[in-house]
């Protein structure tokens, strides 16, 4: 979780840590928000990168892997849907963020999906 070091040991002492200008924080102490807003981020940047969408030419794109970016994104869908409640004003753009990597994922796509099969639609629903 970039600019922050995670740790869960209570015996830790951030003052021995390599790099003073990390932020140590306790697991504990971070609001479960922020946690799976994180984590929702990382999935979204994950499958983005496994779309392609990082490089000029998604379809010619080394990195791109639809069947990672599918698993990704059916998790993302997953993680948002069943967390949606505890979200507030973070469930707005995670979800307009997940739409996007589904549509970016069927127009990628060789042979959509028919709608509602689409990668984490099973969650969300068909997305257009």
């Amino acid at each position: 979780m970039e600019g922050y070091q995670i740790v869960n040991d209570p015996t830790a002492d951030p003052a021995t840590s390599d790099d003073d200008s990390v932020n140590v924080r306790d697991l504990s102490e971070i609001p479960s928000v922020e946690v799976i807003s994180r984590a929702a981020v990382m999935l979204m940047s994950a499958a983005a990168e496994r779309l392609g969408l990082a490089d000029p030419d998604p379809d010619t794109s080394p990195r791109r892997d639809l069947d990672e970016a599918r698993r990704l994104i059916t998790a993302l869908a997953g993680l948002i849907t069943a967390s949606v409640e505890y979200l507030g004003p973070h469930a707005g753009p995670l979800r307009e963020g997940l739409q996007s990597l589904q549509r970016a994922f069927r127009e990628g796509s060789a042979f959509p999906d028919e709608p509602g099969a689409g990668p984490g639609e099973k969650y969300t629903g068909p997305v257009h």
